[in-house]
């Protein structure tokens, strides 16, 4: 499977409801522990917020069972988890991890339209 190939597969196991095994996929591909998934956010997160990264528990937190099925929120904190497995120390990443989701849902959505443009 190439690069484009795993990015879009990750995208779908996250549209797919699969999110732990796409989170599973990624630890694996990037050689850092999994991150943990816990539904609900921590005390003291804004309303607005639909997702954030604890790194002292490395955890993921998302707003409801519904935010589990957003690649976008998930690559988006998975990328958080990333980088603080790298550096401890890392700031102001919030373009970056931006970028990085955006990169996996393009890779997704290139694939599905040339299979579709295929018919």
């Amino acid at each position: 499977m190439n690069e484009k190939e795993f990015k879009a597969t990750v995208v779908l196991l996250i549209l797919n409801g699969k999110t732990e095994k796409a989170l599973k996929l990624l630890s694996k591909h990037y050689g850092v522990n999994t991150p943990k998934l816990k539904v609900g956010l921590p005390k003291g997160r804004r309303k607005k917020t639909l997702g954030c990264y604890n790194a002292k528990k490395g955890t993921i937190f998302v707003l409801n069972s519904d935010t589990l099925k957003e690649p976008f929120i998930i690559l988006h904190e998975f990328y958080h988890h990333l980088r603080t497995a790298i550096d401890a120390k890392h700031r102001e990443t919030e373009k970056y991890a931006d970028e990085f989701a955006k990169e996996y849902i393009q890779a997704y959505k290139s694939i599905t339209t040339n299979v579709s443009g295929n018919n």
